[in-house]
């Protein structure tokens, strides 16, 4: 039997092979169990859906402390170059090396791939214990931009020679109204209009693709005019420019209204949303923060800056549960390039305890499957994963937030799911 790469077509599709080579990084800390627990997972589902037709051959590579203690590299450049040449990996948690050198595993595996969508989904499992009262209603995916904003990683510490020289620049060339002083440290927020319409772009073929009903812009143009102001402003041009029939935008209901009316406006509204349009509109940031406790319902696929986006999904994340059971993906849509990664730490003090949800992993293994296109596979974990957690058979994690718990080590909650696949 032999095992191929994932690649690119002549279209920009992927093309993907029954028998097919995907790296990993096992990770650090809790790393290890959660990925053996997830990839004996993994491999039940496709041999049981595929019966045998479908393989995955798993490549190791080195990140992390076990790259460093193995290479003396905390990012070998051989695991770089595997993940550009097979396209599609996945990862556990990884540690921030302290000191000089890399300040992120995970920034630098970004920016080295241009992954320049994080995409976190957002859904309850029954079962799963919830500081809000109608978790069921959370149904929502955020594409977060991953590539500029603060991750652009611009900074000058405060009484550095660098931040001195950009004081000066800012008061004296450009007479910024600020009293800088050696206190002051700063950073640069960038967001372009290239950035910015090929993450909506990203977003709004998502939502066509998967039926979804609305789009959200989050912003803070309110008082971020030229950055987040012109996120917002670039988005919607995406939408009403490249998208014609198949969206409906604010923009567009606003131009109604002018001319013809509230009344026309929401008329005009219903009938397209009633005909299958996408709805995209925007919401300011930290209004929608307090929209998804009291209205989440009324949000779908989600479109926003770096910050913002770090913010918002993890405080999805705890209302269905915690980010131990949120999946994440770093997607470049144009060259195929994706790491699926659990979105929480390492947990240094539970390393080989055999005790950690590894929700997070597995749920990042199905986003993986479906985009390789192995959605029944998908289907099935994710199917094993809901029975799983409403039987109350679970780890540590829900097990002390539950009554009448059955509690598994992490191995013991893989067995219980394979059992239900």
């Amino acid at each position: 039997m032999e095992f191929e790469k994932v690649k690119i077509d002549a279209h920009g599709k992927l093309s993907v092979p029954h028998q097919v080579v995907i790296p990993f990084i096992i990770g650090d800390g809790i790393g290890p169990d959660i990925w053996k627990a997830s990839v004996r997972v993994f491999d039940a589902a496709i041999a049981k859906t595929y019966q045998g037709n479908r393989q995955i051959n798993w490549l190791e590579v080195l990140a992390g402390e076990k790259a460093y203690n193995e290479t003396g590299e905390w990012l070998p450049t051989k695991t770089l170059e595997v993940f550009k040449e097979y396209l599609v990996g996945i990862k556990g948690p990884l540690t921030t090396p302290i000191g000089g050198g890399i300040r992120s595993l995970n920034v630098a595996l970004r920016k080295e791939l241009d992954l320049y969508v994080c995409q976190r989904p957002t859904k309850w499992y029954e079962g799963v214990p919830s500081p809000v009262k109608h978790p069921e209603r959370v149904d929502m995916v955020v594409f977060r931009e991953n590539t500029e904003d603060i991750y652009s990683g611009i900074e000058f510490a405060a009484g550095t020679s660098e931040a001195k020289q950009l004081q000066d620049f800012l008061k004296n060339t450009l007479e910024v109204q600020y009293n800088f002083n050696n206190s002051t440290g700063l950073g640069l927020k960038l967001v372009s209009e290239e950035g910015t319409k090929r993450l909506v772009r990203s977003s709004i073929d998502f939502a066509l693709a998967e039926r979804r009903k609305s789009v959200t812009i989050v912003h803070k143009g309110n008082i971020m005019k030229f950055t987040e102001g012109a996120f917002k402003n670039w988005a919607y041009q995406v939408a009403e420019q490249e998208y014609g029939d198949q969206v409906y935008t604010w923009n567009q209901w606003e131009q109604t209204k002018a001319k013809a009316g509230v009344e026309v406006a929401n008329a005009e509204q219903s009938k397209a949303l009633a005909d299958g349009k996408l709805l995209i509109k925007d919401i300011i940031a930290d209004n929608f923060l307090q929209q998804i406790l009291l209205a989440p319902q009324e949000f779908d696929v989600i479109a926003t800056l770096n910050l913002n986006g770090d913010y918002i999904s993890d405080a999805l994340a705890a209302m269905v549960g915690g980010i131990g059971i949120a999946p994440g993906a770093n997607i470049n849509y144009k060259t195929g390039h994706a790491i699926f990664e659990a979105t929480h730490g390492t947990a240094p003090r539970f390393a080989d305890t055999d005790s950690m949800n590894p929700s997070s992993v597995i749920l990042s293994g199905v986003m993986m499957l479906d985009y390789l296109g192995w959605n029944e596979a998908a289907d099935a974990i994710v199917n094993a994963v809901a029975a799983t957690i409403k039987q109350k058979t679970v780890t540590v994690d829900f097990y002390n937030l539950m009554t009448d718990a059955s509690l598994l080590k992490t191995s013991e909650f893989a067995d219980k799911i394979i059992e239900k696949l």
